[in-house]
């Protein structure tokens, strides 16, 4: 006797808040492996000596988008989620393309290419979800 698995229903917005969290270790995990590279204490030291702090409040408030982004995916509306999803994927990919101009090692490839199609997969949700919250997973 053959038993049928059924498909439960998946909040959009739980995908979506999982998504930005697995963005974000990655993001994480390519800086912590990016760090190994021989030469990087000196790169970080020059940086650190050229670096303002609005670079710096900058590149934090880059980072904070996937951060909050765990969060209002979790909280905000349909319409609200959808267009913050909408305004976050894209700079979150500009800020992965643009973190990784200046000769990066491969594992930044390798983290980037990952982040990129999450980021996307992310956009593809926020764009065909269903007005009745719910996607088949």
């Amino acid at each position: 006797m053959k038993t049928e698995k059924k498909n439960l229903p998946i909040e959009s917005k739980i995908v979506l808040s999982t998504l930005w969290i697995f963005v974000l270790i990655n993001m994480i995990y390519a800086d912590i492996m990016g760090m190994l590279r021989p030469g990087y204490l000196e790169l970080l030291e020059q940086a650190s000596k050229e670096l303002t702090s609005g670079v710096v409040l900058t590149f934090s408030i880059l980072l904070e988008i996937p951060i909050i982004l765990i969060l209002l995916s979790r909280i905000l509306s349909r319409k609200w989620n959808r267009i913050c999803n909408f305004i976050a994927v894209p700079i979150s990919i500009i800020y992965v393309i643009f973190g990784g101009l200046t000769n990066p090692p491969i594992s930044y490839i390798f983290f980037a290419t990952i982040e990129i199609i999450a980021l996307l997969i992310i956009f593809y949700i926020a764009c065909k979800w269903p007005k009745h919250d719910m996607i088949q997973g």
